[in-house]
Parts: C-alpha cells; structure tokens; sequence
C-alpha cells in the first residue's frame, strides 16, 4: 500500500501539472484564470482530489466546477502522458473556500481593530 508520503508527492506533481496544462493547453475559456490549490490523492490511489479557486469575485463557482467536471477526461488523459503511473486515480474537483474564509477573517480583524480605534483604546478581551 502506499504511503501518505507518496500521495502527497503525487499530488504535489498532479497539482504543478494541472497548473502547466491549464496554463498553455486547455482550450475552454471557464477554465482560465483559475488556481489549483491542492491535490489530496487518496490512500489506494483511485481518487485525486483536485481543490480550485479564482480570485474573480464574479465568475459562479458551479460553473467552474461544471466546466472542469467536463474536462476531466481531458485532464486526466494529459496528466497520465506526463506521470507515469500503472493505474492513475480518478479526479473529482472541489472548490477550496480557504481563500474567502481567510479573506472574511482579515475583514473582522480589520473590523475589530477600527472599533478599538474609535473606543480610544485597545479592543475589549475577552
């Protein structure tokens, strides 16, 4: 059985070359501008999990994940041309919402600290 180490160099790799197919060959416009975040490769290898983000507030994630779900054959078939493996895992993508959780944290924190602003001192702890 692999190893988790193994899966995470995988899926390091899947990631670097998605990154690399997106970049110079898919031909679908609903795929540009997006991130490949990571790639968690399960235990036995039958499923690469691919996670996505774009930083374009007004492109529809379910649209990103459609258009991606139809290019998986294309993907996945590039992918096995330039890492060779016996058996290469299935994809499924998700979006990662890591961006946006951490983007709304900065904007409380941000909140919070102009509020302590405008108390004149620091904010209460508590």
């Amino acid at each position: 059985m692999p190893t988790q180490a193994r899966a995470r160099r995988l899926g390091d790799r899947i990631r670097e070359e998605l990154a690399e197919i997106l970049r110079r060959e898919a031909a679908d416009p609903r795929l540009a501008l997006v991130t490949v975040t990571d790639v968690e490769v399960d235990r036995d290898f039958s499923y690469a999990t691919v996670f996505l983000t774009t930083a374009e507030p007004d492109r529809s994630r379910e649209e990103i994940l459609q258009a991606f779900t139809r290019a998986g054959g294309f993907l996945r078939r590039e992918l096995t041309a330039r890492i060779p493996l016996r058996m290469f895992p299935r994809l499924r993508f998700r979006w990662d919402a890591s961006p946006d959780q951490a983007a709304r944290i900065e904007d409380l924190l941000a909140d919070l600290h102009r509020k302590g602003d405008k108390s004149g001192g620091k904010p209460r702890e508590g």
